[in-house]
């Protein structure tokens, strides 16, 4: 049988978990991954390439202090990732790359615009490129110039 509370009496509030002592000294890294963005691009060298979309797939990695972000646990003290990934899809599925390395180079740009992110990682896969292999990739890697 559930008992009740007295009227003045208040649920008691769940204790926050102990943060980390790292967390108060600023010196903490978190990686955001973004796995198998799938989108549509116009992408590759062959005529028939330049006039269809075809798949490309995005995996990002996105290195940060994550140390306010854990101590304040407010969505203004860490990577959007969404506003991220609205801004990834918008250039990749207006673009008219010739090249992988243009593609990723693009991403690999737009997420290192984040000044919070340290470190990027941009990894694109372009499946069924090749007869015979799932995809082709390319994967650039770059850090935040200040």
């Amino acid at each position: 049988m559930r008992q009740s509370r007295a009227p003045n009496e208040t649920t008691p509030k769940p204790k926050l978990a102990t943060l980390s002592p790292l967390l108060t000294t600023g010196n903490t890294m978190a990686i955001i991954k973004i796995s198998n963005l799938r989108l549509r691009a116009i992408i590759g060298t062959m005529d028939w390439e330049r006039s269809s979309k075809q798949d490309v797939v995005l995996n990002i990695s996105l290195w940060f202090d994550h140390s306010k972000a854990a101590r304040s646990d407010d969505i203004g003290d860490t990577v959007d990732y969404k506003s991220l990934k609205i801004k990834l899809i918008d250039m990749v599925e207006n673009s008219r790359f010739k090249l992988l390395e243009s593609l990723a180079d693009a991403a690999l740009t737009i997420c290192l615009a984040n000044p919070m992110v340290e470190k990027a990682v941009v990894r694109i896969d372009k499946p069924r490129a090749l007869r015979f292999a799932d995809s082709v990739s390319v994967e650039v890697e770059g850090r935040h110039n200040g």
